[in-house]
């Protein structure tokens, strides 16, 4: 793909503050993005909150911003810096809900900042928990049932009509902040109460659980004109149930067989393609090794901590 003319300046978001087996991933991926764009004539604007970054050293960016990551600072720099585009999936969900934010209050309109690599359309799809339950249907993707849930009656309603142990999992959150694995009713409730208040958007996902299904990740490029390609496959050393930053991603994947492999990796590839992603995502699956039946279990429409291993 040929670098567009229009472009003179790029602005970068960070990842925020590290935490023990989090965001130092997206570290090395922006300190690469950075160095990938000025070495193709950019300059770079870079801004993150946390100082003790590789990305945050001042040959890294032409211009680094160490400012809270907030819709109304990164605002103030758009209207000083002028950038012509926006660079948010390396930095992880912070700076994917930043970009969705500032496009939604319509700074980018207003400053004629164009968002780069994957559109906002695509991100909702992905991350809207209902658009992407009808993407994967549409697609005849098998999904776990669920539903999407604002209170805590709804979702008390719906795991007693599917049986327990179900899975909550809030809507644009990081790491599987604020979710878990319901086991009987007074779990469910305090699960769903502290995934509402994590959600950016006060929406959960409620669905079957698949807890102790192998989980198999996939690690996916997609550029403008459609060309696509699978990095590599990942397999989590503990089935699915433990989230995968708490536990070990082997790469490549070691214990699939052929047929599981192709099956995987060729759902990835329409499903890639079905989002319209520009870039990379991860799409996580839980696989019943008994059956070779699978489920789609989330795309993260960004660079995800697997990206680096990957």
């Amino acid at each position: 793909m040929p670098r567009k003319e229009n472009l003179k300046k790029v602005m970068v978001i960070g990842s925020g503050p590290i935490i023990i087996g989090q965001a130092a991933e997206f570290d090395y991926a922006g300190s690469q993005a950075c160095r990938a764009l000025r070495e193709d004539g950019l300059e770079v604007v870079l801004v993150n909150s946390n100082p003790a970054t590789i990305m945050t050293d001042t040959h890294i960016a032409d211009r680094v911003y160490i400012e809270p990551l907030t819709p109304e600072f990164l605002e103030e720099i758009i209207a000083k810096e002028k950038p012509d585009g926006l660079l948010a999936t390396l930095g992880g969900q912070a700076g994917l809900n930043l970009a969705v934010q500032l496009a939604e209050k319509g700074v980018l309109a207003q400053h004629g900042v164009e968002l780069l690599g994957t559109s906002l359309e695509a991100i909702e799809k992905a991350e809207d928990r209902e658009r992407f339950k009808e993407t994967m249907e549409k697609l005849g993707e098998p999904i776990p049932e669920s539903t999407i849930v604002e209170d805590v009656h709804s979702a008390v309603e719906f795991a007693n009509s599917i049986g327990y142990p179900v899975i909550v999992r809030p809507a644009y959150t990081m790491g599987g902040t604020g979710g878990g694995i319901a086991e009987n009713e007074e779990e469910l409730i305090a699960t769903v109460i502290k995934g509402l208040n994590y959600s950016m958007i006060g929406q959960v996902l409620i669905e079957r659980s698949v807890a102790g299904w192998k989980e198999i990740e996939f690690e996916v490029i997609r550029d403008g004109n459609d060309n696509c390609i699978t990095v590599c496959s990942m397999e989590n050393f503990d089935p699915v149930g433990v989230h995968t930053g708490d536990s070990i991603v082997v790469a490549p994947a070691q214990t699939l067989t052929d047929h599981e492999y192709q099956m995987l990796r060729s759902a990835s590839l329409r499903i890639i393609r079905e989002l319209g992603i520009e870039g990379g995502c991860n799409a996580q699956y839980a696989l019943d090794t008994k059956s070779n039946k699978y489920y789609v279990i989330e795309v993260n429409p960004r660079v995800s901590r697997s990206s680096a291993l990957a």
